[in-house]
């Protein structure tokens, strides 16, 4: 059985075919809410259990390359994913928090940094994205500039990106932005973003949370300073593990914590009191304490696997072949979403139809046993493999009734 899955696994979303027989998800339930929680693959569920017992009956099994080989694979699908050169360049940490808190730790390494003034970020920004750099802030005496979100739906992924292009200057220490908004499903434009922060020395980092693992992101490309990353959205990986790239400018850094596992040789047990002051290379002084997690990073390998074989790139169609037909029933119904330039096929922020509340619809959709997230501005429906084009026809049946 578990081979016929594999085979599944590399040719079937070439022909847009529904994945749901290889999530676990709990039968009679809508869900369309990826971007919240993905839910896990069977073969992720069964690695993690085979973790579980790894640690639990059979200790005596684990060894130095225990520690390292799975990370070191985990490193490597992430960075073809990313198109990263150099797989030393990603770290596995816990969080995103714990990733831009890598980064505000090296903030005041930036060359010229006594003449920034301020660090930009978007309206309505993760709180994340936001807290990490509220200390390091007062210490560099940087300010945030928060580049407002328009008004108008119309064209305003593109008014949004230029506004931000507009506000980096000389002064701007740092842009932190994310692919694709987490409410509003607005996408960035980073490489453009990317390209005006080098000409005025400053860092762009990227929460890649919501677009990694849906859509495709080019490291080589973008030329990002950081791109962080939620393992368990669309990564479909479990909780409390996520990966992160840190560019050349991280190279000689200041890590969060002082683990043993990010010290040279430390994969030689029997020499570990002799203390090495010398990091392991490149962004590996960043990979987060016990990083070596016996059932997190066989589940995530897993998950990578499994994405990397559909395809980015055929996973954002499956989710536009969908998707298209019933956002065009929602538009006539009076519902508005970014323009299709402007964002992508797996994170809708849809405002609904004057009249009609958000916190209301999403109650009557969970009575259908259809799960979407409010989030107050706008609801966020979230497909992804394992949904259908009926799925998506359910909650607009939902609206038609709430309209009476």
């Amino acid at each position: 059985m578990k081979k016929q899955v594999l085979i599944f696994r590399c040719t079937i979303l070439n022909d847009m075919i529904n994945q749901k027989h290889l999530f676990a998800l709990e039968e009679g339930i809508t869900y369309l809410n990826g971007a919240a929680y993905g839910p896990m693959l069977r073969t992720s569920i069964e690695k993690g259990t085979e973790g579980m017992l790894l640690k639990a009956e059979r200790p005596f099994t684990i060894n130095p390359h225990s520690h390292f080989e799975p990370a070191e694979r985990v490193q490597h699908l992430f960075a073809r994913l990313l198109n990263i050169d150099n797989p030393q360049r990603v770290a596995i940490i816990t969080a995103v928090s714990y990733g831009m808190a890598v980064v505000a730790n090296n903030l005041h390494r930036l060359p010229n940094i006594e003449a920034k003034k301020h660090i930009i970020q978007i309206q309505d920004e993760f709180p994340n994205n936001v807290y990490a750099f509220e200390r390091v802030s007062k210490q560099l005496s940087l300010t945030y500039h928060t580049i407002a979100r328009p008004d108008v739906l119309e064209n305003r992924g593109q008014i949004w990106n230029e506004r931000i292009l507009n506000a980096i200057s000389h002064e701007t220490a740092m842009v932190v932005v994310p692919h694709v908004h987490w409410i509003y499903g607005v996408k960035f434009n980073l490489e453009a973003i990317s390209k005006r922060c080098k000409e005025v020395g400053a860092l762009m980092v990227v929460d890649g949370t919501q677009s990694v693992g849906a859509m495709d992101f080019d490291v080589q490309a973008i030329q990002p300073d950081a791109v962080i990353c939620a393992g368990y959205k669309w990564l479909l990986g479990p909780y409390s593990i996520g990966l992160a790239y840190f560019g050349a400018f991280f190279d000689e850094g200041v890590p969060v914590e002082e683990s043993w596992l990010n010290r040279m040789n430390s994969e030689n047990f029997s020499q570990l009191i002799k203390y090495e002051r010398a990091y392991r290379p490149f962004a590996q002084r960043y990979n987060a304490g016990e990083y070596s997690q016996f059932i997190n990073l066989p589940m995530l390998e897993d998950s990578l696997t499994q994405i990397l074989d559909w395809g980015v790139n055929n996973i954002q169609e499956y989710c536009k072949q969908i998707t298209q037909k019933p956002l065009e029933a929602l538009v006539s119904m009076g519902c508005s979403l970014e323009t299709e330039a402007y964002r992508g096929h797996h994170l809708l922020g849809i405002s609904l139809p004057q009249g009609v509340d958000n916190a209301g619809f999403t109650e009557q959709l969970l009575s259908n046993k259809i799960i979407i997230s409010n989030r107050g501005v706008a609801i966020r429906v979230s497909p992804n493999v394992y949904n259908t084009e009926a799925d998506m026809w359910a909650l607009v049946e939902v609206l038609e009734k709430s309209l009476g």
